[in-house]
């Protein structure tokens, strides 16, 4: 099976020509959340690309035990790959224990940084699935803090209901809400419970105000910055196929939003970076 036959369900793969490099970066950035496995492009043509323009880590997602797996092997031959596992809030009605033990299992491994994308969809899946969902969120939450790795949350429509999980759970020691969704009011309530808002591709959007004021209000300390890719491609090439190379347009989306220079936010993400995922200094370039 090809990695782009593993596909999540209710996703496109993009179509059409890779936009060209953007400036690279004067210093180093990452790429918080994207999935290797639906790329066009070899893993090693991937990070080659990035690198050149200054991405110098990438975190590979994965959707269900399949692609989990996939993305931890992945991590373990490239250098300056990592990996996060889980079964996505979409695939919840699809577990059973064995499926859990498994995700358990690979979170565990040292090129391992995160756990997820779960979280909950109330947009794409039905009210009568949520409470499986649910059940599926507190199981990686429990995950998360067993093997000590961040959490990173999907959150589609669902921002009260994600928060009162956490809540009602305790929140592992790090939270990354990945692709944030929400408007300032709900960037400042993440804020102040301590989690970590990573932005995406999206924020460049002409109808992306209220995402641009999440990240206004977002300390720089709590922002991290991702693609997402092959999906939510950065202004001017919006519908084209999202790379991690062209991380750097959307890090001069988020200086130009938050009034400072592109070398801050850089170095900021990577700072965050480093703390929530732990993976130590990098050597690169």
């Amino acid at each position: 099976m090809t990695p782009a036959s593993r596909r999540q369900g209710g996703y496109a793969v993009r179509a059409g020509d890779p936009p060209p490099d953007p400036e690279p970066l004067a210093s180093p950035a990452l790429d918080s959340h994207c999935h290797l496995d639906l790329m066009a492009e070899t893993v090693a043509e991937v990070v080659a690309r990035a690198q050149s323009v200054g991405i110098a880590r990438l975190v590979t997602v994965g959707v269900d035990v399949p692609t989990s797996r996939w993305q931890v092997d992945t991590a373990a031959e490239h250098d300056h790959v990592y990996a996060a596992v889980a079964i996505h809030p979409n695939e919840a009605h699809s577990a059973d224990d064995a499926a859990w033990a498994q995700i358990a299992t690979l979170a565990t491994d040292p090129k391992v940084v995160a756990v997820g994308e779960t979280g909950l969809d109330h947009y794409r899946t039905p009210s009568e699935g949520w409470v499986q969902q649910e059940e599926s969120f507190r199981r990686h939450i429990a995950i998360a803090k067993q093997s000590n790795k961040a959490l990173v949350i999907h959150d589609r429509d669902a921002h009260d209901d994600v928060l009162h999980v956490l809540a009602s759970e305790g929140a592992p020691r790090h939270v990354v809400f990945h692709c944030f969704s929400g408007d300032a009011d709900f960037a400042r309530r993440c804020v102040d419970a301590g989690y970590v808002l990573s932005f995406a591709g999206n924020v460049t959007f002409k109808n992306a105000e209220d995402l641009r004021s999440a990240a206004a209000v977002t300390p720089l300390d709590q922002l991290l910055v991702e693609t997402d890719a092959p999906f939510l491609t950065p202004m001017p090439h919006r519908g084209r196929p999202n790379a991690p190379y062209l991380i750097p347009l959307t890090v001069r989306a988020l200086a130009a939003v938050k009034s400072v220079s592109v070398d801050e936010i850089a170095l900021g993400v990577t700072a965050t970076a480093d703390r929530v995922f732990g993976w130590g200094p990098v050597t690169w370039g």
